[in-house]
Formats: C-alpha cells, sequence, structure tokens
C-alpha cells in the first residue's frame, strides 16, 4: 500500500474502478461489441463487393463501372456499420447522421447534372437495352456501342466519328436496337406507271424473292399495292431477313426488281410537269377619268 500512498491519484483511479466495476465491465463489452461490429462490417462489406464484382463481370459491364459500384457498396456498408459501433459504445450518433445527410445533399445540389447521369447510367446497367457492340439508334444518332460508362455513353457511327451521349440525355430520349433481335424487316416501296397491270408487278416482285436464297420465306412476304399516287402505283414490299445481311439484301432487292421490271416492260415512273401556254387577245385597258 505504500506504492498507492506515494501516488494518491492512482490509488483513487482504483478505488473508482472498485466502486463502478459494472459500469467499467459494460463499457468494456461495448469496447469488444463495437470492435466484433467493425470486423462483422468489413467481412460483409468485402463479400457483397465481390459478389456484385462477380454477378456484373458475368453481365460484361464495363471495369470502371465495375469498380465504381464495388466501392459504393463497401463504403456504404462499412460507413452503416461504424455508425453502429460508435453508438455501441454511447457516442450519439444521431448528429452525425444529421451532418452526413446535410453533405450529401450540398454535394447533390453542387453536382445535380452529374448525379442525374449517373442515376441514368445506373438504369442502362440494369435495364440493358444495349450491350457494346450492338448498333442502336439515339436520337438522331446512329452507330456501334462502344463502351458505357458511368456518366456518358460512346457510339462509333458508320463514318468512323466516336459520339459521346450524356446517360442523362439517353434515358430521357427513344433508344432504337438495331442488334437485339436476329430477324429485321425490309420495307420497299416499288413505284410503277399507272398503266401497268397489278398482277404483273406482283408477279415479277414475287419471283425475284423466291429466288433469293437469304430471304426467309417462313416469317411472310409482302407484296401488295399500298398506294394509289400522283403519279405512280406503289407497291408495298416487305421481307424479313437476318440482321447480319440486312443492307446487302435490301441494295440487292432494289437493283434486281429495277432490272426484271426494265425486262419485262413495266414502266418506272418520275416526276413530269405539263405545262400550257394559252394565248390571250390585247385588249385595250379602260382609261380612268378624274372627275374635278
Amino acid at each position: 500500500m505504500q506504492g498507492f500512498t506515494l501516488f494518491p491519484k492512482i490509488r483513487s483511479g482504483f478505488e473508482w474502478v472498485a466502486g463502478h466495476s459494472d459500469a467499467v465491465i459494460q463499457f468494456g463489452w461495448n469496447i469488444v461489441a463495437a470492435a466484433i461490429l467493425l470486423f462483422i462490417g468489413k467481412f460483409i462489406s468485402r463479400l457483397l463487393s465481390h459478389g456484385l464484382e462477380k454477378l456484373l463481370l458475368k453481365r460484361r459491364v464495363d471495369v470502371t463501372i465495375i469498380q465504381f459500384f464495388t466501392a459504393l457498396v463497401r463504403y456504404i456498408i462499412l460507413a452503416f456499420f461504424v455508425v453502429a459501433a460508435l453508438g455501441r459504445i454511447g457516442i450519439e450518433t444521431s448528429s452525425i447522421i444529421a451532418i452526413i445527410g446535410a453533405a450529401g445533399l450540398a454535394v447533390g445540389l453542387a453536382l445535380q447534372g452529374s448525379l442525374s447521369n449517373f442515376a441514368a447510367g445506373v438504369l442502362l446497367v440494369s435495364l440493358r437495352p444495349f450491350r457494346a457492340g450492338e448498333i442502336v439508334q439515339i436520337g438522331v444518332v446512329t452507330g456501334t456501342v462502344e463502351k458505357v460508362h458511368l456518366f456518358s455513353t460512346t457510339l462509333l457511327t458508320a463514318d468512323s466519328k466516336e459520339v459521346v451521349i450524356p446517360n442523362g440525355k439517353i434515358i430521357s430520349d427513344n433508344i432504337i436496337n438495331y442488334s437485339r433481335h436476329p430477324f429485321r424487316r425490309i420495307d420497299l416501296v416499288i413505284g410503277v406507271g399507272y398503266q401497268s397491270r397489278i398482277a404483273d408487278v406482283k408477279h415479277v416482285i414475287n419471283h425475284i424473292i423466291e429466288q433469293d436464297e437469304r430471304i426467309d420465306q417462313s416469317r411472310g412476304v409482302t407484296v401488295r399495292l399500298g398506294e394509289l399516287a400522283a403519279s405512280s402505283l406503289n407497291f408495298y414490299v416487305r421481307v424479313w431477313v437476318r440482321n447480319g445481311e440486312y443492307w446487302n439484301t435490301y441494295y440487292d432487292l432494289l437493283e434486281n426488281i429495277k432490272e426484271a421490271l426494265d425486262a419485262n416492260h413495266i414502266d418506272l415512273p418520275y416526276p413530269q410537269m405539263d405545262i400550257r401556254v394559252q394565248n390571250v387577245s390585247s385588249q385595250p385597258q379602260p382609261q380612268l377619268q378624274l372627275v374635278d
């Protein structure tokens, strides 16, 4: 006891601990529980982030988006467990949550446009209206999807122009995907002269279609008179082909139909204008007389 006599503060501290043993034990247990919560939070954050990474890799999502989402999930889970651990040891967490909420609101207002593009990027990744390598039309831009970034999407046009479109604009605009389905329909309008017989025109066009093996006959073929135009009979031609053979079949079909119509002496109309000249006899113009 002589050592405690030399250090009265140490002695009083031990006496306080002895008198509040229950509170000290409870506080120690809270410290241990908080440490366990942090350990569990770290384990769960790693587990979920790795699981999300594997899932996104299977869906062939862009690596940048995968890294961002996995980091975001990991930090959100860690923040939740840190707040829970602080509450476990007796620290008031309502003020901390309020500060985090206010900071998030301020950042959200400052980055409103970027956050809208980010939210649109999340929707694009979730809904998957298009994938890398597919041909799409977004607004007035048509091209092949190169990359889907977090805030924007990159398209490569047919003439090798790289177009970067914000994701927010993509979500708010129409998206036409030309590559999602294996078959596409070719729509042609073939105009012939009014003196042509309907049965002859249909026979010639159907014969050309039957000779083209790329056309899927099982999906149906349409060759019908669709319009009595001002100077032509317009026939609607609709056939189905595989997506990869669309444009070659489209051009070949037009060329073959034109040659077949010429060979069968079926005229293709072209714009004409009739001008009539009328002679008007000269008549003396009446003269106006001023009356005072």
